[in-house]
């Protein structure tokens, strides 16, 4: 077989996916075929690193570790599922590559159990993915992997811990030059900060709800109207508007802090 890919992409790795399944994997031609095919993915493995560049990590490193994910995918890929390459390919070396931070890069001290549940749900989102054709909510991880919707919300904030900047480390002007330092930027404490993580945790379980309770919400918090105004447009009385919202409320809250709703009326 020719090992000249110039004209080729990992774009249309298939055809070579089908001749890699027809060889006998113990011979020199599946060999063969495999390394040409890791060979035209190798720009593949690139690009995905240079996606994580300039985030506190070597270059070289990201390119090794993206490299490694490419050919995990290759050695992995079904041909026979029908599905594409890079459909199976991309997921599959992005997470080595942020496995890497995970492993490599965690300044901010992280629980152990939060660090390895982690990984359990890097796996779970992958496989509930697959079989639920979108992304999974934070309810359904929990059911999954069988621990608290709280815990899957602290994972998921955690994997946010990988790179930071001391705050004494200068700002730079306009012109390029240090000026003040982080730290020096900073404001008063945002009152608000309570709702952003309120918003975090409780936006998962917006989309489980009906598309009526999720148009009641909106009208109530985003479009700011009054109960009574609500109640014009539904054509109730502002009494059953309120005892909706106050079960509705009463709900997501349970479902944060993993407790049962309190029945009302």
């Amino acid at each position: 077989m020719s090992r000249n890919t110039d004209k080729r992409t990992y774009e249309h790795a298939e055809p070579l996916f089908v001749h890699l399944s027809l060889t006998d994997p113990r011979g020199p031609e599946h060999d063969a075929v495999r390394a040409d095919i890791i060979e035209l993915c190798l720009p593949l493995a690139e690009h995905i690193a240079r996606k994580y560049a300039g985030r506190g990590e070597a270059f070289d490193d990201l390119l090794q570790t993206a490299r490694l994910g490419m050919v995990m995918a290759v050695d992995r890929y079904d041909v026979t599922t029908g599905s594409p390459f890079l459909g199976f390919a991309v997921p599959t070396i992005m997470g080595e590559v942020r496995r890497h931070f995970r492993d490599h890069i965690w300044p901010v001290h992280v629980p152990r159990r939060e660090k390895e549940l982690q990984s359990k749900v890097r796996v779970a989102t992958d496989d509930l993915s697959r079989r639920l054709h979108r992304s999974p909510t934070a309810h359904e991880l929990a059911a999954e992997l069988d621990v608290t919707v709280t815990d899957i919300t602290r994972t998921l904030v955690a994997a946010n811990a990988f790179h930071t900047r001391s705050l004494d480390t200068p700002a730079r002007d306009s012109d390029g030059e240090p000026g003040m330092t982080i730290a020096d930027s900073f404001g008063a404490e945002d009152p608000r900060y309570q709702l952003t993580e309120d918003t975090i945790t409780v936006a998962p379980l917006l989309s489980q709800l009906s598309p009526d309770d999720q148009q009641l919400l909106i009208w109530r918090f985003y479009d700011t109207l009054s109960q009574g105004e609500i109640a014009q447009r539904l054509g109730v009385s502002q009494m059953s508007v309120s005892r909706k919202l106050t079960k509705l409320l009463s709900g997501l809250r349970a479902q944060t802090v993993d407790e049962q709703p309190v029945p009302t009326a």
